[in-house]
C-alpha cells in the first residue's frame, strides 16, 4: 500500500539519497566492492543471473522474473530506473521496497558509507550504489533464492557487476550513452560483455555481428559456453517463444528469457512447461500497455534511443494498419539524438504530436523538438505540459474522444503521466530517477 503522506523521515532519506545523485555519475566498481566487502558479501547471499544490453534488458529481466516465481522460487528483482516510486527498483515477488525499508536501509548504508569516504572523500559511494546495496541486503533478509539483476550502464563498470552470476545475458546492442561506452557496436559490445564471468553461460540475444563476434570472443577466453537466440530460434520471428507482453521485440526478448532459464541447469526446477507459462505473466509497465483513460484507449511506450524508434515504428505501423486510424501522440526525450530517431519516428504515423519537457535536467525544450520534427510533417504540432494534458486522473485533453493515445519517448515522461493517472501508485520521484 503507497501511503497518502510522506513520513519526515522518508522525506529526509529523499534529500540525502538526492544529495548523493546530486554529485553526478561514478563509472567504476572499486568504490561498490568496499562498500558490499564493508557490508559482509550480501551480493554472494543469493544467486544471481545478470542482464544486460541497450534495450530489452529491462523486459527481459521481468521474463525471467516471471518464469522463476512460476516455477516456484522467491525471487529479487533489481531495474533501474522506477517509473512512479524509487521502491520499484528493488522487488521481492513483485513487491517494491516500503518507504519505512528504504529509510532502515539508508539508516544503515550511511554511516557505512561515511566511514569509507573518511579517507578518501571520491569513494563515498554514489546513489546508484546505495540502490545497489539495498537490492542485495533486502534479497539477503527476504531469503530469495535468486536474484535477477540488471544493469544500469554498461556492464564492465556498472556497479552490479561484483556479482557472480549464474548466467549472464546481452539482449542488444545498438549507439546509447556513446560518451562513456564507445562510439561503435563493437565498443560498447565490449564494455558490456565484462559482466560475462569465467566459467559461466552466457545468453546472447540479436546482437550486430560486429557486437556478436567481441562477446563471443571474451566468452572463449573466459571458457564460457554460449547460448545464442539466432543459432538456437533462428530469423523466423513465428519460432520464437509468445508473451503476453506486445510486439515482435518482445518475442526477441522471451527467447533470451528462455535460453537464460535452459542455461541454469539441471539443478533448477525450470521446464519448458513453466518457462512457457511464465512468459504469459510478465508485468513490466510503460512498455506498449494499453490502460483505459475512462473508456478511451491508451498506450504507454518507452522508446528512450534510436534502437527503440525502430520497435516504435514497428509497434506504430501495426496499430495504423489494424485500426486504420492515425494515432495522437504525446511525446518528450532526454537528448538530441534520442529525440531525433523519436520524432522521425512518430511523424510518419502521427496525426498530431503534442510536445512536453519532461521535469528532468536533460530533457529537451520545445524548440530542441520541433526543430527534429521532419520538415514533411503535415499535422498539427503542439507545444503542452502534462497539467494540461491530464487535468485529472480521468482525463486527456489531446485530440478527441474518438482518437487513440500515444504516449512515448522517456521512461521519465511515462513516470510523470502515471502520477497522474494512476495516483494509487503514489507520489512521484522524479528527482531520484534519473541515474
Amino acid at each position: 500500500m503507497i501511503p497518502s503522506t510522506l513520513s519526515p523521515e522518508y522525506i529526509a532519506v529523499q534529500d540525502y539519497l538526492f544529495s548523493l545523485k546530486a554529485r553526478g555519475l561514478k563509472f567504476g566498481i572499486d568504490r561498490m566492492r568496499g562498500l558490499v566487502e564493508a557490508l559482509g558479501h550480501p551480493e554472494r547471499a543469493v544467486p544471481v543471473v545478470h542482464i544486460t544490453g541497450t534495450n530489452g534488458k529491462g523486459s527481459t529481466a521481468a521474463m525471467m522474473d516471471a518464469i522463476a516465481r512460476q516455477a516456484g522460487y522467491r525471487v529479487g528483482l533489481y531495474t533501474s530506473p522506477h517509473l512512479v516510486r524509487l521502491g520499484e527498483r528493488v522487488q521481492v515477488d513483485r513487491t517494491p521496497l516500503t518507504d519505512d525499508e528504504i529509510v532502515a536501509f539508508t539508516r544503515q548504508l550511511r554511516p557505512v558509507a561515511e566511514a569509507l569516504a573518511r579517507t578518501a572523500p571520491d569513494d563515498h559511494p554514489s546513489f546508484f550504489e546505495f540502490m545497489t546495496a539495498m537490492a542485495f541486503l533486502q534479497f539477503q533478509r527476504r531469503g530469495c533464492q535468486l536474484s535477477v539483476i540488471e544493469v544500469g550502464l554498461g556492464g564492465r563498470l556498472d556497479a552490479t557487476n561484483v556479482v557472480d552470476p549464474e548466467v549472464s545475458a546481452i539482449t542488444s546492442i545498438s549507439l546509447d550513452h556513446c560518451e562513456m561506452l564507445g562510439h561503435t557496436p563493437e565498443q560498447i559490445a565490449m564494455e558490456k560483455s565484462g559482466i560475462i564471468k569465467p566459467g559461466k553461460p552466457v545468453v546472447l540475444g540479436r546482437l550486430p555481428p560486429g557486437a556478436e563476434r567481441v562477446a563471443r570472443a571474451i566468452a572463449r577466453e573466459r571458457g564460457c559456453q554460449v547460448y545464442s537466440v539466432r543459432e538456437v530460434f533462428g530469423e523466423d520471428i513465428a519460432c520464437y517463444p509468445t508473451t503476453n507482453l506486445e510486439g515482435d521485440y518482445q518475442r526477441w526478448n522471451a527467447a533470451t528469457a528462455t535460453l537464460m532459464a535452459r542455461a541454469m541447469g539441471p539443478g533448477w526446477a525450470f521446464s519448458s512447461e513453466t518457462v512457457t507459462a511464465g512468459l504469459q505473466k510478465v508485468s513490466w509497465p510503460g512498455r506498449w500497455q494499453r490502460v483505459s483513460l475512462s473508456g478511451r484507449p491508451l498506450i504507454l511506450d518507452a522508446s528512450h534511443n534510436p534502437e527503440g524508434a525502430d520497435v516504435l515504428r514497428s509497434n506504430l505501423e501495426r496499430l495504423v494498419g489494424t485500426t486504420g486510424k492515425r494515432p495522437v501522440v504525446i511525446t518528450g526525450a532526454l537528448g538530441a539524438a534520442r529525440a531525433g530517431a523519436l520524432l522521425t519516428t512518430i511523424a510518419d504515423f502521427a496525426k498530431e504530436i503534442h510536445l512536453v519537457v519532461p521535469h528532468q535536467a536533460r530533457a529537451c525544450s520545445y524548440e530542441e523538438l520541433e526543430a527534429l520534427i521532419p520538415r514533411s510533417y503535415s499535422g498539427r504540432v503542439v507545444r503542452a505540459t502534462l497539467e494540461e494534458l491530464f487535468p485529472d486522473r480521468h482525463t486527456c485533453r489531446a485530440g478527441t474522444d474518438a482518437d487513440l493515445l500515444v504516449i512515448t519517448g522517456s521512461v521519465y515522461l511515462l513516470g510523470e503521466v502515471l502520477t497522474r493517472i494512476a495516483p494509487e501508485m503514489g507520489a512521484g520521484e522524479g528527482r531520484l530517477q534519473d541515474f
